[in-house]
């Protein structure tokens, strides 16, 4: 993929990203092609510039944001998603991530996997119409960019093989699969498996008009206490020379993330692809290039993902860390990570937005910050003033976007989002 650099990348690789919306109509936006979608929701596919990444996740794991739940009708799920590009309209995000395949399964039809539970109730089940089509003809007509959200490895949020649909690839080839804390992945190991869900997700690369590819931060799973990943076999066969699995672990990781990238700049070199990891790349006390955090779990060595590689060499178009912590945290400060980010970006041809936790906002288990309507704004104004690295905000999730806790997306809004201000 040819690079430019990083403030290029968020004004021009990203092309499909709208303007500066009024609630209902476009304000403002560059045109792309002479196209601007009209202020009645009215549009051809294209999608003006932005000059800054707002977004929201879309999460349908567990049916977190949508579908509400499974086995719903096809009239009320298009109804609900419409629903939620309603609200990014309304707090004038120009950015959507809508997760499409969740667990090893599909929210369009695909050739290589079965159709997802989380929209029929019964994996397998074909609900009669097309999800992602529908999605990404809805976003643009609304002058948003629909990036199509994968999870790589992720086979079940259970360990029972049985319940999955008669021709999945994890039945198929049972070897394949691994369980773990009461989960079911597929093995990063074996070069089978890597080749197998990169296809998995081109088929949705090649076939729809998305606006991105983007992973979220499960690569190896989270580490639970007292369980191993049982890789052993496939690090006998597979790990060369790689005296420690750890090593051979991330190289695995590295692999499918240059291999991806090369396919997606290959069939679609205008298309950017990114990550959006666990904010903690390592702490300063584990390697100096750490953050100055205390965090629990670090990705390098826990999840295997060397981001910080990632975005150094530009292995990647963009990165979203998960900065889900309030401005002062003791173990992880969000302006202490927001400024590492900024460091680890500067100078790339990464463009660097961070995520943002609206789902901790006025929950009664999260610190007293949280409490606050003002925190999530806090967060833009720290970064407008010390990093112009940062070149926009995502929220967690869609749901708790929707519902605006305490007043904050309204305190986002005004003091940074609305048109004029």
């Amino acid at each position: 993929m040819g690079r430019i650099s990083r403030r290029g990348f968020a004004l021009a690789s990203m092309a499909t990203l709208v303007g500066t919306f009024s609630t209902g109509s476009v304000a403002g936006a560059r045109e792309r092609g002479g196209a601007v979608p009209a202020a009645d929701g009215a549009g051809d596919g294209a999608v003006p510039l932005a000059e800054e990444l707002r977004g929201m996740w879309i999460a349908s794991v567990s049916n977190i944001d949508w579908p509400a739940q499974p086995g719903q009708s096809a009239d009320t799920v298009r109804s609900d998603l419409v629903k939620l590009l309603d609200v990014a309209v309304r707090w004038e995000l120009n950015t959507v991530f809508l997760q499409v395949r969740p667990t090893a399964d599909a929210f369009w039809p695909s050739p290589h996997e079965p159709w997802s539970e989380w929209l029929t109730g019964t994996q397998g089940e074909d609900p009669g119409w097309d999800p992602l089509a529908f999605a990404v003809e809805e976003a643009h007509a609304r002058g948003l960019a629909l990036h199509a959200w994968f999870n790589p490895y992720r086979v079940a949020t259970h360990t029972d093989p049985s319940r999955l649909a008669a021709d999945h690839p994890a039945r198929r080839e049972p070897s394949w699969a691994v369980p773990y804390g009461g989960r079911l992945y597929y093995n990063p190991g074996l070069p089978e498996v890597r080749e197998f869900v990169q296809d998995a997700m081109m088929h949705a690369v090649t076939s729809y008009d998305i606006d991105g590819v983007h992973w979220d931060d499960y690569f190896y799973p989270y580490p639970v206490a007292g369980e191993s990943f049982d890789d052993d076999d496939a690090f006998a066969e597979h790990g060369g020379d790689f005296a420690d699995k750890g090593d051979w672990r991330r190289n695995n990781i590295d692999l499918l993330v240059r291999e991806m990238r090369d396919r997606v700049a290959e069939a679609k070199p205008e298309l950017p692809f990114g990550v959006s990891p666990f904010a903690v790349w390592r702490n300063k006390s584990t390697d100096p290039l750490g953050s100055d955090t205390r965090g629990g779990v670090q990705t390098y060595d826990d999840l295997y993902a060397d981001v910080r590689t990632w975005v150094r060499e530009s292995w990647v178009d963009y990165v979203i860390p998960q900065i889900y912590w309030e401005i002062g945290n003791e173990a992880a400060d969000y302006a202490v990570l927001a400024a590492w980010w900024s460091e680890v970006a500067d100078g790339t041809d990464v463009a660097l937005y961070l995520g943002e936790a609206a789902y901790k906002v006025g929950d009664p288990a999260q610190p007293a910050a949280w409490q606050e309507p003002g925190e999530l704004s806090s967060h833009l104004a720290l970064t407008a003033e010390r990093h112009p690295q940062v070149g926009g905000h995502v929220f967690y999730s869609a749901k708790q976007v929707a519902a605006d806790p305490l007043g904050a997306l309204t305190r986002v809004w005004e003091d940074h989002y609305r048109s004029g201000s």
